[in-house]
């Protein structure tokens, strides 16, 4: 299978279509591209050449040689958009979150093995550089039984960010925790392990004439194998991104990936081990006013081609996916007293 063998439908041309439209190019062929907002789809399809529709069902039934469906719409419709893909025998690769909430994710993983489909989900911050240190160190056993994992998301989220958009609504977006954080939360369930129990608080304290769901967020977990955690998050940091950290402490040693986005090693002190020689990771995801997690859609392309040309493992499959959704939909659950 070549390289323009690889032909490609982004289903949602916002702006986190662009990185995928950008980094589809190196693995194949940008074939279609589809958006109900008629000058999105427009932009997108002209920038690459690519077949313009304005319906997924017209897309679906012009394009019969397509490989993947990368569904970039709005998190409420990435169930619908995914299966319907699934079910016309396509390939899926879906953004973040998976879906807003777990029975959808069941029914896509359903709809994927009962058309012997691949469904890949986007968690690009596996692919940082210290995150990927920090796991192979826990894999291998370097600090020993972990006792404990704080996780701290502190970004700024303006109101220009939701005004006139699907974003801060429960129907589309589903919460904080799903479009900002979720990136996060997998790295907890990937490092840690599932969650037991949940308690936390929430509330919106800047955002109430423009999101139906909160701001800010404190929460405490029990894991399975007994592990503590905490997660505090807030859209709330005056001006810009404050930070987006992960700290570990274990009985052979103390971590912290910080940074703006998980992009540093800031601390370590582990028995006999020193983490050296990090490569530089790529950049945030630049949205102009506001900045996101890091950029690693390339690795995300490259292991999608080498699944299906070379049958390689899935960095991120479903099944975890699924768990994201999960452990977020605990939370929420704990936050409303249920």
């Amino acid at each position: 299978m070549s390289k323009i063998d690889l032909k490609f439908a982004v289903i949602g041309c916002g702006r986190i279509a662009q990185r995928h439209a950008e980094h589809i190019q190196k693995v194949g062929r940008l074939q279609a591209v589809c958006d109900i907002v008629t000058e999105k789809a427009d932009t997108l399809g002209e920038k690459y050449g690519s077949n313009i529709y304005y319906s997924l069902g017209e897309l679906l039934e012009s394009e019969k040689e397509l490989d993947v469906v990368s569904i970039c719409s709005p998190n409420g419709l990435h169930a619908a958009h995914a299966i319907t893909a699934l079910n016309a025998g396509i390939h899926v690769l879906c953004e973040k979150p998976m879906a807003i909430t777990s029975y959808d994710c069941g029914e896509m993983i359903k709809t994927a093995e009962k058309n012997n489909k691949r469904l890949f989900v986007i968690k690009q911050n596996r692919f940082n550089p210290p995150v990927v240190a920090v796991k192979q160190a826990i894999d291998r056993g370097l600090l020993g039984k972990i006792y404990s994992i704080q996780l701290n998301c502190f970004w700024n989220r303006n109101e220009d960010y939701y005004k006139n958009s699907w974003k801060g609504t429960k129907e589309l977006d589903g919460g904080t925790l799903f479009t900002q954080f979720s990136h996060f939360i997998d790295l907890l369930y990937w490092m840690i392990g599932d969650v037991k129990r949940a308690s936390a608080f929430m509330g919106n304290f800047a955002h109430k004439q423009s999101i139906e769901f909160e701001d800010t967020g404190v929460v405490a977990l029990e894991f399975n194998n007994g592990v503590l955690g905490t997660v505090n998050f807030t859209v709330n940091s005056y001006q810009k991104n404050m930070e987006g950290s992960i700290a570990i402490f274990a009985e052979k040693g103390t971590v912290k990936i910080g940074g703006q986005y998980l992009n540093e090693l800031e601390y370590q002190c582990i028995e006999g081990y020193e983490i050296k020689d990090l490569p530089e990771g790529n950049k945030a995801n630049n949205y102009g006013t506001y900045t996101g997690s890091m950029s690693n859609h390339d690795k995300v392309y490259e292991n999608l081609a080498d699944v299906l040309k070379n049958g390689a493992s899935i960095t991120t499959n479903s099944y975890e996916g699924l768990k994201t959704v999960e452990i977020i939909e605990k939370i929420y659950a704990a936050a409303q007293g249920r």
